[in-house]
């Protein structure tokens, strides 16, 4: 018999599968191994939420470390010390994030007392209106229509800020779980090839071959995913804000907010097709309060104009094909991740839906035999591995201390 030739296996019986048709045992066999890989995501879901404080500050680590490895190791081929290129890389993050945030506290801090008189006389404006419709309306009713929205919106807000610092229960968690990021991105940049040569050395031997290409290909998806979806919020940001600033221009006191209208964008447009609806509706909102109804239309267009230049022209000429996640992948994966983990939850969703279905293409096709699916962009992204393949490290020839075979 050669090797080529499909060879016969004995197959297992159990009493009674002689009554039982076959279609009824591929279901139940189909259906047992479901439930068997059910449970065990549902376990790994929930020992994530359980241990959230840990896992979302090395989620962030990781998308960020996709981000900035690039430059890192344009430093390091321009002879710059890689510890000195991830010292510059990191204090340069922080830096910009604290002074973007900055900024926008302050100009919250001076803005919103003029917006706060706006709004004030903007609901005197609209009752006055509603009173003057004949559907018999009083000032009673508008007072308690007012009351249920500002109670309904402070509940959502409360809500929002829950969900937003589900991190940890306190300040001393969130900052524990900045410093854990930020500790965690020094270390993926500064030493990452050993930690990933060290985790797939832990693998069995004949999987790490496999798990060494498909997170090879998952990564630099990811790395693409990551790069491109900072630019398409910075572009976002961009057009939504200086299209507010222009529309303030011809209003005394120009638009206000303008720089956290565009800072609440970019943030929102990490969280695909429902960040940008809800940012949307903020700057939409602010022009209602300061410059009534039209101007709101009007901003409500510059935000429509630039999400579908992002969606129809950004969006295919950018990331074209490689790293493109379905619609309706995208909606469902972010409507599951904010149920089980709120708005982090929503924010790593995709993401994390994009290395998964590069990472398991790649795995399947190793087992079909196939070609490797096109790693988009640059090889040099792989996880801890230098480009052109894996280390002797990775695919367990040797330990770690350059010992014997395993």
């Amino acid at each position: 018999m050669t090797l080529d030739q499909p060879r016969d296996r004995p197959t297992a019986t159990a009493p009674g599968d002689d009554a039982v048709s076959r279609g009824m045992l591929i279901a139940g066999a189909w259906a047992w191994r479901f439930v068997a890989v059910a449970a065990a995501t549902a376990i790994v879901i929930a020992l994530i939420v359980v241990f959230r404080i840990v896992v979302i500050p090395l989620f962030v680590a990781a998308l960020i470390t996709t981000a900035l490895l690039p430059l890192v190791d344009g430093l390091v081929r321009a002879r710059w010390p890689r510890g000195l290129a991830v010292a510059l890389a990191v204090v340069g993050l922080i830096v910009g994030v604290v002074g973007l945030g900055w900024l926008a506290i302050a100009q919250i801090r001076d803005g919103y007392p003029a917006l706060q008189d706006r709004a004030v006389a903007w609901w005197g404006e609209t009752q006055a209106w509603i009173l003057s419709l004949p559907f018999e309306i009083d000032e009673a009713d508008l007072q308690g229509f007012g009351e249920n929205i500002l109670g309904t919106v402070r509940d959502d807000l409360s809500s929002v800020v829950s969900s937003a610092l589900s991190v940890g229960s306190s300040v001393g968690h969130f900052l524990a779980g900045a410093l854990l990021a930020i500790f965690a991105l020094i270390f993926t940049l500064l030493d990452g090839r050993r930690i990933w040569s060290w985790l797939v050395g832990v693998l069995p031997r004949r999987a790490r071959a496999a798990t060494d290409a498909a997170a090879h290909t998952g990564w630099a998806t990811l790395g693409s995913f990551v790069r491109v979806q900072v630019l398409v919020a910075f572009i976002d940001a961009v057009g939504i804000g200086l299209g507010a600033w222009i529309l303030g221009m011809f209003f005394e006191g120009g638009m206000p907010l303008v720089l956290p209208i565009a800072i609440l964008v970019f943030l929102g447009s990490f969280i695909p097709i429902i960040g940008a609806i809800f940012t949307g509706a903020i700057a939409v909102l602010v022009a209602l309060v300061s410059f009534g109804f039209w101007p709101a239309v009007i901003m409500l267009g510059i935000v429509l104009l630039v999400q579908q230049i992002e969606s129809h022209v950004l969006q295919p000429l950018i990331m074209g094909t490689a790293v493109k996640v379905h619609p309706l992948a995208v909606v469902l994966a972010v409507g599951a991740g904010s149920t089980i983990a709120g708005i982090a939850g929503a924010f790593f969703a995709v993401p994390v839906v994009a290395f998964l279905n590069t990472f398991i293409k790649s795995v399947a096709a190793a087992a079909r035999g196939e070609a490797q699916p096109a790693v988009p962009g640059d090889p040099a992204l792989r996880p801890g591995l230098p480009a052109g393949g894996a280390t002797r490290d990775a695919l367990g020839e040797r330990d770690a201390d350059g010992g014997e075979r395993r």
